[in-house]
């Protein structure tokens, strides 16, 4: 069997992707390890989900660095302690800079709770339900310079369940839950 693929998971709050990613490492049924968990949010709940699994975090506020360069080049070098070769947004709240992007070329993928191009950045659930599409969906795509413009690896549609944004919210993270770790494996092999 070929040798796991080391990837790093960056997000910024509860961390249901990261362990969905995590469990179906653990199942065998994807080819890679989670090296490092960086957020950017010390107090974020997937520091402990991570620690629970014994798994390095790096917790780094990007206000206590003179610049997103200099918060980035700290991520960098813990990435490079850790070996990492990819990098897996999974609730990631920041655009990645120049200094990560070049360092990992086409090894940078995201998740996005919409079938891109529709309904990029912030809050995507609620920009469908206020524009009153009855489709939206889940993107898997490489990461770029732009806010969610990257070249699309991965999309499932979800329905919009009318006036329930909970439900439907709960339906794409379910959707997500399958999908990041599938469309993970078919870029890791």
């Amino acid at each position: 069997m070929k040798k796991h693929v080391s990837i790093a998971v960056f997000a910024s709050g509860s961390g249901t992707n990261f362990q969905a990613i995590q469990n179906t490492i653990e199942r065998g049924q994807l080819n890679a390890k989670i090296e490092l968990v960086v957020t950017d949010q010390p107090g974020a709940y997937v520091a402990k989900r991570a620690a629970e699994k014994g798994i390095p975090v790096l917790a780094l506020n990007p206000k206590d660095f003179d610049s997103k360069e200099a918060y980035e080049y700290e991520v960098l070098n813990a990435l490079k302690e850790n070996q990492v070769e990819w990098l897996v947004l999974a609730g990631y709240m920041r655009l990645i800079g120049d200094t990560l992007l070049s360092a990992y070329p086409s090894k940078i993928v995201n998740i996005h709770p919409s079938l891109l191009p529709a309904f990029p950045g912030k809050d995507a659930i609620g920009q469908a339900m206020a524009h009153g599409v009855k489709i939206t969906g889940v993107t898997v795509h490489y990461v770029d310079e732009g806010m969610d413009t990257g070249t699309i690896i991965m999309q499932r549609a979800v329905n919009v369940i009318d006036g329930d944004r909970e439900k439907t919210e709960r339906t794409i993270h379910e959707v997500e839950h399958e999908i990041y770790p599938a469309a993970l494996q078919s870029l890791l092999v």
